[in-house]
């Protein structure tokens, strides 16, 4: 390569400039380690030498006729004075603003994998795959605004229920995204949503629909297969108030007989125990047990569980006449007899497993009522004599 002596670099001098069938460096003669490199091509750079505590270094700036000699001129200026500070010549380009999408992703793998129980994590999917990123998803994390969030829970408003889950797993998102330096702290965008209000549905099986569904459930049972596993599941059901999860996932190894207790090992609230009585006893002990299958509720595939029993759970409800039964109010079922029967909303927490009080609350009202019919038992028991009392006096 041929280097030429120095002379100012301008627009004038850079298009005289020949090629000689070689390549050249011309370099300016104001700025030193600035110059032009003229290839056998004819096609011109302009392009920066300069040592610095890394050694030397050459770097291209730019072509001539995309760049003019003082635009090229002012970039290679600062690239000298990089070079020579020790640092890259060039400062890598500003990495993109993370997007909603990119904040699901990490929220996913760092949170929600890690903490969350498999069920929780299914949910929390579907509610970003159906909702969040097709409304938010594009938008980078530091852009989401009240706006945003606002118009994501009115777009949800005829399922209450699943616009409050949405913010409430949106605003999670959010305050991990401060955590981790992607927002302002104490910008979180949904602590100003107002949630909808939610019907409680409260829905418990009186006596004679605890006979129709015991009816139904014997009658199905009769058919055999599959059906004898479900209709033992929602028997469990009704006389543990356990919920459905716990159990399916219930194994032999967990029917402790010695200590009268099963053993719970992953309930939505923790590791737990639920008491072994002799009307559960009996259910279990009709369970067919298969060799090499651990699950009391069995499934159809050697050594699996039953995962569902919404279809069997159908056909029985069906049969019962119970239309508007959900499998869940078998566990709200549980909870009134209990407090029929006068126990505490205390205690009726811990049968159910619940950790907060708030939670076994919901039955409040039961337990009031369950009051008033006792004040009117002693009332009238009281009432009476004091009736009796007054007619004698007459």
């Amino acid at each position: 390569m041929t280097v030429l002596t120095q002379k100012p670099i301008s627009k004038r001098t850079v298009d005289a400039i020949v090629p000689d069938g070689t390549d050249a460096l011309h370099w300016d003669a104001t700025l030193p380690g600035f110059g032009v490199r003229v290839y056998a091509s004819g096609r011109k750079t302009y392009v920066v030498q300069c040592r610095g505590p890394g050694g030397s270094k050459r770097v291209t700036v730019g072509r001539h006729g995309k760049i003019t000699p003082d635009e090229a001129r002012k970039k290679a200026a600062v690239i000298i004075d990089r070079i020579k500070q020790g640092l890259d010549p060039v400062p890598a380009p500003p990495r993109p603003e993370p997007t909603v999408a990119d904040l699901a992703a990490r929220f996913l793998d760092a949170h929600v994998d890690v903490n969350c129980k498999p069920s929780s994590a299914v949910h929390y999917r579907r509610v970003l795959e159906n909702h969040i990123l097709p409304a938010l998803g594009a938008i980078t994390v530091a852009a989401v605004e009240r706006s945003h969030v606002a118009r994501l829970h009115h777009s949800l408003r005829d399922t209450p229920v699943a616009a409050n889950r949405t913010v409430d797993i949106l605003s999670k998102m959010l305050s991990l995204a401060e955590a981790w330096e992607l927002r302002a702290q104490g910008s979180n965008p949904c602590r100003g949503v107002r949630r909808y209000r939610e019907e409680t549905r409260e829905r418990f099986l009186a006596p004679e629909e605890l006979r129709r569904l015991g009816r139904a459930l014997t009658e199905v049972e009769a058919g055999g297969g599959a059906a004898v596993h479900a209709v033992a599941a929602i028997r469990l059901l009704l006389l543990t108030g356990c919920r459905l999860n716990e159990v399916l996932s219930l194994r032999w190894d967990d029917v402790d007989r010695t200590a009268r207790e099963l053993r719970i090992r992953d309930g939505k609230t923790g590791p737990r125990s639920v008491p072994l009585t002799p009307t559960v006893l009996e259910v279990l002990d009709g369970v067919p047990r298969l060799p090499g299958n651990p699950w009391v509720i069995a499934g159809r595939r050697p050594g699996a569980r039953l995962p569902r029993i919404d279809k069997h759970w159908a056909r029985i409800r069906k049969r019962a006449g119970l239309g508007d039964v959900r499998i869940h109010d078998c566990r709200h079922s549980y909870a009134s007899r209990a407090l029929a029967l006068g126990e505490s909303l205390t205690m009726i927490g811990r049968l159910l497993g619940h950790t907060k009080v708030s939670t076994t609350a919901r039955y409040a009202h039961l337990a009031r009522e369950t009051e008033k019919a006792s004040a009117a038992r002693v009332g009238d028991s009281i009432g009476a004599h004091l009736v009796a009392q007054g007619a004698s006096d007459v």
